[in-house]
């Protein structure tokens, strides 16, 4: 099984080698990649390093889980193929009649799976609610209330949900808490030491880093939370491969160096373009006119490279800013050491009722950016040129 982290250890030495020791035969710094799907035993029900087919569990898996687990500081690590696989897995403890709350500007993957699949099929009850309200979340629990699910900056409108007082309150009424760290990761906020039950990724984003791999993971302190789903994760087998395992250890050894270069360059790009007179608002919670920037101060060690930028004028304005760009691709989602730039009422957010979308603020000249780590200057530039082909 792989070791744990070294509780003295940083985090940049625990990107590097939690969960991954050399190997015990060839002494290999890098653990060889297990890619067997069955496993020998030397007598019937005698495991001989605890695996018997690689749905169930694998070496690879097992490495990368418990590295994920040492950067949140949490026990438990279960990976699956998808982002949106670990939200229907967690989906599977609840049943009909069971609530949840969600945040309302959750991701549209997210939101599409809640509405769309896990409310009709399994009658769960799903109420979306703006945590940034004061009471609004206390007002939404009734007795059935299992669950709260929410992201923390939110995708698109970088919210910021503030996650200990959230998660007392929804302990106090019965409910586990699921916080999705997608767009910061364990290098800017740790939702479990704040109280949160179980955190969540896409790993497809900033953990992986190299827009390579799809997949999702979630980490946990409870045994019980852990025993359900890892049980669940066998019995509907959407398990990462032991190559992409791999993929994402190897990126996540460079997770507090890109972090560092994501956040550098975002806020350079947010301040250029808080200054230009062709944007009407700016959202980067490291800024000071975030609506939520004291909260993220508090609650975050820092602010990741995502912004969410409302430009001046209409539709077209968006779309010659967007078609300008050239360091800048027009992508669907973000993380990636490339700088990326997107139109979630058209793209990302499509699914998302119209009518949702106008009362969550994606409107037609809302654009996301994920700064990548490209050189500074030359994303400033990128920039610059294309909001100077905006004609209003």
């Amino acid at each position: 099984m792989a070791q744990p982290a070294n509780d003295l250890s940083g985090f940049g030495t625990d990107c590097i080698h939690a969960g991954q020791p050399a190997d015990a035969q060839t002494g290999a710094v890098i653990p060889p990649i297990s890619l067997s799907t069955t496993f020998k035993q030397p007598s019937p029900g005698v495991l001989l390093s605890g695996h018997d087919y690689s749905r169930a569990g694998n070496p690879t898996r097992d490495q990368y889980e418990a590295l994920v687990a040492a950067l949140e500081k949490g026990k438990y690590g279960l990976a699956y193929s998808s982002g949106c696989a670990v939200t229907a897995t967690i989906c599977s403890l609840l049943g009909p009649g069971d609530h949840v709350i969600a945040i309302d500007d959750v991701y549209g993957g997210t939101q599409r799976y809640f509405r769309k699949i896990s409310a009709p099929s399994q009658g769960i009850v799903y109420d979306f609610v703006d945590f940034t309200k004061e009471g609004a979340l206390e007002a939404a629990f009734t007795p059935k209330t299992k669950m709260v699910w929410f992201e923390t900056p939110t995708n698109p409108t970088l919210k910021i949900a503030d996650i200990a007082k959230s998660a007392e309150i929804a302990h106090k009424h019965g409910a586990f808490v699921v916080v999705d760290n997608t767009f910061l990761s364990p290098y800017n906020q740790r939702p479990l030491l704040l109280g949160a039950d179980i955190v969540v990724h896409s790993v497809t984003k900033y953990m992986n880093g190299h827009s390579d791999v799809v997949g999702g993971i979630a980490v946990m302190n409870s045994e019980d939370l852990y025993n359900k789903l890892k049980f669940a994760q066998k019995s509907i087998g959407s398990v990462p491969s032991p190559f992409d395992c791999f993929l994402v250890m190897r990126g996540l050894k460079t997770l507090h160096v890109r972090m560092r270069e994501h956040q550098k360059n975002a806020f350079a790009v947010a301040r250029l373009l808080e200054s230009s007179p062709k944007v009407e608002k700016v959202l980067y919670p490291g800024l000071p006119s975030h609506p939520q920037h004291e909260l993220a101060k508090k609650q975050q060690s820092g602010f990741g490279g995502m912004i969410t930028v409302y430009l001046k004028g209409d539709l077209n304005s968006a779309r010659v800013f967007l078609e300008k760009l050239k360091i800048f691709a027009l992508a669907e989602s973000l993380g990636g050491v490339e700088s990326l730039a997107e139109h979630p009422a058209i793209m990302t957010h499509a699914s998302v009722a119209p009518e949702h979308r106008a009362a969550l603020g994606i409107s037609d000249t809302l654009v996301r950016l994920s700064v990548g780590i490209e050189d500074e200057q030359d994303l400033l530039n990128d920039i610059q040129s294309a909001l100077d082909a905006i004609k209003l």
